[in-house]
């Protein structure tokens, strides 16, 4: 019996300049352990009078991860963070009962040719943390456990596994790892997992049970304790999950909450100009239309 749940492949979405593939939420598997939002940024090439410009937005009950590949980004948020988001590292932002940010392309890159490709992650928060204060998180790339096993290398991004704990404050038990095979290796990975587990395969190729299945989809495992595949040659995954939550999650816009009436509070407040700002920032992203694909109960 194939212990693969479900497939999930990337759907195309328009964002400016660059296209992102969206990958959670699917509408039959809204999360994975509390990871509740990925979208895969890119490849994109884009040119010196292209720019990422995602003006203030706000944020309420989960931490954002972007993790980057290839390109910059400038963060800035109401805490007074600016920070330029490089390869390899790790942006953790905790929104709690609110903050807002910005992401945009740095000034040095902004007349240059620039490439853009990476990860962005959306962490729900437990029940009785969602109205914490917010708070941020910076790591750099050799702040995070690494090393290597049978000639595969593995880095441990976010939580928990084999015995290692990255560097980022997560507020559940969950685990994000990066995998890179350079040869056809067989991997087995379930007593080092826990709760739900789900695969992105960026580049190359997995083999489970016999299929094959290429880059830019999401594996999620029936049972964690079962996570054994081979990977071809040249091939990154990225392993994810953790202990899901007791109860339902709802999601509008970037508001993620256990109770929709928080949701409609930050919708309400973010509309009469009640968060907090960014200073010099003024092209604020303004809450969308009601619309229903807007709003989902998970």
């Amino acid at each position: 019996m194939s212990n693969i749940s479900i497939v999930i492949e990337e759907r195309p979405a328009d964002i400016g300049n660059f296209l992102v593939g969206r990958l959670l939420p699917f509408r039959g598997k809204r999360m994975v352990g509390p990871f509740i939002f990925i979208d895969h940024m890119g490849p994109a090439a884009l040119k010196d009078h292209q720019n990422i410009d995602i003006g203030p937005h706000p944020h309420i009950g989960l931490s954002t991860l972007t993790y980057l590949f290839e390109g910059n980004i400038l963060h800035k948020d109401t805490l007074g963070m600016e920070v330029e988001i490089k390869p390899g590292q790790v942006n953790w932002m905790t929104a709690g009962k609110g903050i807002v940010h910005s992401e945009r392309t740095p000034v040095h890159l902004r007349h240059t040719d620039k490439q853009l490709h990476g990860l962005q992650i959306w962490v729900a928060l437990p029940r009785h943390l969602e109205g914490m204060e917010p708070a941020f998180y910076h790591a750099d790339e050799p702040d995070l456990p690494a090393w290597e096993k049978d000639g595969v290398a593995y880095k441990l991004i976010a939580g928990s596994a084999f015995g290692r704990t990255s560097p980022v404050p997560v507020f559940s038990e969950l685990f994000l790892l990066e995998i890179k095979s350079g040869s056809r290796v067989a991997i087995e990975l379930g007593d080092d997992l826990f709760g739900e587990a789900g695969m992105y395969i960026l580049e190359g190729s997995v083999e489970t049970e016999g299929v094959a299945h290429e880059p830019r989809r999401i594996l999620v495992a029936k049972d964690s304790k079962l996570c054994g595949f081979v990977m071809e040659a040249h091939t990154t995954i990225y392993i994810f999950g953790g202990v899901p939550f007791p109860e339902e999650r709802f999601i509008y816009w970037n508001f993620v909450a256990s109770d929709a009436t928080l949701i409609d509070g930050a919708k309400k407040k973010w509309e009469n100009g009640e968060f907090p700002e960014i200073p010099g920032e003024t092209d604020l992203v303004p809450l969308p239309p009601e619309n229903p694909a807007l709003k989902h109960r998970y």
